[in-house]
């Protein structure tokens, strides 16, 4: 069964990605790394028909950004001779989602459409559960409705199904915002 995960993305790097025109746009890759300003979704266990859902942190309110449902992973050293030129296309149209040292590639089909007003509701943030090995958890900093630090989504983290469920009803039936 596919797993799915939550991602955190800067505030810095959702404004640049408004401002570029990317709203809209369906996520078709995303990038991974070794550090912690752009994790690594292998090192994380995801997995083909994994999803990924881009998360924000603004004004103390959660923001869902989109979805991506991975096909594959792509050591980046190797995405010139592996990808099809139609995806090696989408692979420059991303460019603002690859900072920093970058070693792997995460290639799907179209996801949702990347959207920067869909906030999670309250009743919501405070059930938000993930999972690992260790069992599970809940989002911490969570203090009537609102997100008070983001550091507890700092990196890329798994949801259980539930979560999983409600986070995809908001991107995909444009939930409250």
């Amino acid at each position: 069964m596919p797993n799915s995960y939550t991602t955190l993305w800067t505030n810095d790097l959702c404004r640049e990605l408004e401002r570029s025109g990317y709203a809209g746009q369906r996520l078709t890759m995303l990038f991974g790394g070794p550090h912690q300003s752009l994790p690594s979704f292998q090192r994380a266990g995801v997995q083909s028909g994994d999803r990924i859902y881009p998360v924000r942190v603004h004004h103390t309110r959660l923001h869902v950004l989109g979805m991506l449902e991975v096909a594959r992973i792509v050591p980046y050293e190797n995405v010139g001779s592996v990808l099809p030129d139609d995806d090696y296309v989408k692979l420059l149209d991303w460019r603002p989602l690859k900072a920093g040292c970058v070693t792997e590639v995460l290639v799907g089909p179209p996801g949702a459409p990347l959207k920067f007003d869909t906030v999670v509701p309250g009743d919501l943030l405070e059930r938000l559960t993930f999972t690992s090995r260790r069992g599970e958890r809940l989002l911490k900093y969570v203090e009537d409705g609102r997100l008070i630090r983001s550091v507890s989504l700092q990196g890329i983290y798994r949801l259980t199904a539930d979560s999983a469920g409600e986070l995809d009803q908001l991107v995909r039936h444009d939930g409250p915002s």
